[in-house]
């Protein structure tokens, strides 16, 4: 993508006024996304993006530029521009000789995406449309998608480190809505993953279709929920949305190096039930959120984050690493060469534990099951969060009874962590996008069945 001499020359001026380290991220990136509702192909488009992020580094002080123009000439001026901001004086560190690493890639692609699949993704889509609207006469519309982006990126650095690696992800979104009178309820099911055009080949796409219309029509027809401190069931999947959100983003450097986490100098300590551990992963093959090496060119690691409820450890970038003194756990990301990179999660999960959730259920008198979260906010200096649920049953003598919807979660995630006492045995991983500083990525959210001895549930009082 870059000549290593023009590397060279354009990390060399980087230094000119005394950073102490510079790094180059150039991108070439293709995608394409197909949109189809009620059957009908709404909109195809695919598009090419190209370009080169250069930054500076001295000490703790960072600047960042980015450009679509990576002629030599003008990377030098950019790198230059960029450097103008840092006030170091005389020229810094040294560039050390580029060595070119070759990574141990961990992820099998069966076919590369490309235009020619275009015909054969529109006959899945409409496969999906068939079954979900036909799935029940309340289906009012269904919207489908289907994306694919292939991504090559080049990363070089002042300590000698020139990387390549090619990045590869499909995803399948399937959408319905259920009308009952003035009632609109929807439903969604997106099966992603770090593959090619073999991953949509692969999907029982019917029973996706179904999901979403089944959480649709369940949900439109049903009652409201309760409100009030109440146990709370959530299923398995993507549920760890929640742990994502409330205590993920809290356990990145970005908030933790600032002291702005709930969770900034506890290591060490409990923070979470015994039955609690949690782990996130980039190396898990052909996950979603997984990745050969992080956007700054470390390898990506298993990192346990918290073990039966003690806090073992943070996502930590190179920015990460130099203020709070610990290394690297390759987790530094970014959506693009537009920004710079951060700390940020891949797939995220609360690991197995000994309980079925048969067993979870049956040992629950009364209480909320969320079968099936939805859309959320959290503040990471608190963990102060608030979660709709998109499909969600109540709980009453051990069994799963009827469907209530307008359910939300309220809580702080350190203390829904504690009030974890119940821990499944069916781990699954939901995907996502996640944004925050660096951009939206792809990542997965996982966990067992969990039960939350008690959570504030935001309903309906009275119903």
């Amino acid at each position: 993508m870059l000549q290593e001499q023009v590397i060279y020359r354009v990390l060399t001026a980087a230094l000119e006024t005394g950073a102490d380290f510079a790094e180059i991220f150039a991108e070439d990136k293709t995608s394409g996304r197909l949109e189809m509702v009620g059957g009908t192909l709404e909109s195809s488009l695919s598009g090419r993006d190209y370009g080169v992020g250069i930054r500076i580094l001295q000490e703790n002080f960072s600047v960042y530029a980015y450009t679509n123009d990576s002629s030599e000439q003008n990377l030098i001026a950019t790198a230059r521009s960029a450097a103008a901001a840092i006030r170091g004086g005389a020229a810094g560190s040294q560039v050390m000789d580029l060595r070119r690493t070759v990574i141990d890639n961990r992820h099998v692609i069966g076919i590369m995406p490309d235009s020619s699949q275009k015909k054969r993704n529109i006959e899945l889509m409409r496969r999906a449309h068939t079954v979900a609207s036909g799935y029940d006469s309340s289906i009012a519309q269904t919207k489908i998608y289907a994306t694919n982006q292939l991504q090559n990126v080049l990363i070089a650095n002042t300590e000698g480190l020139l990387v390549q690696d090619t990045r590869v992800y499909t995803r399948l979104g399937i959408s319905a809505v259920a009308e009952d009178g003035d009632q609109k309820q929807s439903g969604f099911s997106g099966p992603g993953s770090y593959a090619g055009h073999e991953f949509l080949e692969s999907l029982d796409i019917e029973d996706h279709a179904r999901t979403a219309s089944r959480i649709a029509v369940t949900m439109v027809k049903a009652g409201y929920a309760p409100s009030g401190r109440l146990p709370v069931i959530i299923d398995n999947g993507f549920g760890g949305v929640l742990f994502h959100e409330a205590c993920g983003h809290g356990l990145e450097s970005t908030a933790v190096a600032p002291g702005s986490s709930v969770f900034a100098g506890k290591i060490g300590e409990q923070v979470a039930s015994p039955l609690v551990t949690a782990v996130d992963d980039g190396t898990i093959a052909n996950a979603w959120g997984s990745l050969n090496i992080d956007d700054e060119g470390a390898t990506t690691q298993r990192n346990v984050l918290i073990e039966n409820g003690i806090l073992k450890g943070y996502l930590i970038d190179r920015m990460g690493s130099r203020r709070m003194g610990v290394p690297s756990t390759g987790s530094g990301r970014r959506q693009s060469y537009k920004f710079a990179p951060a700390s940020r999660m891949n797939n995220t999960f609360i690991c197995n534990g000994a309980s079925t959730r048969e067993e979870i259920i049956a040992n629950t008198e009364y209480g909320i099951y969320a079968k099936s979260m939805g859309g959320g906010s959290v503040n990471t200096a608190t963990s102060d969060f608030n979660f709709a649920v998109q499909e969600a049953y109540i709980i009453r003598n051990g069994k799963i009874a009827e469907p209530v919807k307008g359910a939300t979660l309220i809580g702080k995630g350190i203390d829904c962590l504690s009030k974890i006492d119940m821990v499944g045995n069916n781990l699954e991983h939901g995907q996502g996008m996640c944004g925050s500083v660096s951009g939206s990525l792809p990542v997965n959210c996982g966990q067992p069945t969990i039960r939350v001895s008690e959570m504030t549930v935001g309903g309906r009082k009275g119903e």
